[in-house]
């Protein structure tokens, strides 16, 4: 990072104690984005500061992009569902128990993997149609909301049914 010179501050805690990610986000900067890794309390500290200021103030919708290292807890509906594979012209019945990404893999489709629990993205699929519910720590709500694309590796089908670019 030195060849970043200025750009870059590091604020160790055991040095500077915690951060004042109020006061670093007080102000929306144009032109910047605001990446963010690291422990729960400080995910939340920095989605809050840089979410709640007055319109006048606000931070732009996407600017904020965080990297947790603990999946979100799964507690949505765990029902069997059916997943068209466009591309390969299969389709796989999801069991209740298994996930989108191990059913696929199960049926002989490759598809590249790592985390198997929706903190990386690498799993990240098109979707053709069906809606999609979204269980990562991943996307954005705009990514989410728009419903193109998703973590097969824990997310599932808001209906019965998905068909998915695979």
């Amino acid at each position: 990072l030195a060849r970043h010179g200025d750009r870059v501050e590091l604020h160790p805690q055991d040095e500077d104690g915690l951060l004042d990610v109020t006061g670093l986000l007080a102000r929306p900067e144009p032109g910047t984005a605001i990446y963010c890794c690291g422990p729960e309390p400080l995910l939340a500290a920095v989605t809050a500061a840089s979410a709640h200021w007055p319109a006048s103030a606000h931070w732009p919708a996407g600017v904020l992009h965080v990297e947790r290292f603990t999946p979100v807890e799964d507690t949505g509906d765990r029902r069997p569902i059916e997943v068209e594979l466009a591309r390969s012209g299969r389709t796989v019945r999801v069991p209740a128990d298994c996930s989108i990404l191990a059913a696929v893999e199960a049926a002989g489709v490759a598809v590249l993997s790592s985390c198997r629990e929706g903190t990386c993205g690498t799993c990240e699929t098109d979707v053709l149609d069906g809606v999609p519910d979204h269980r990562d720590s991943l996307l954005t709500d705009a990514e989410r909301a728009a419903g193109d694309t998703m973590l097969i590796c824990v997310s599932r089908a808001a209906g019965d049914r998905l068909v998915l670019d695979l």
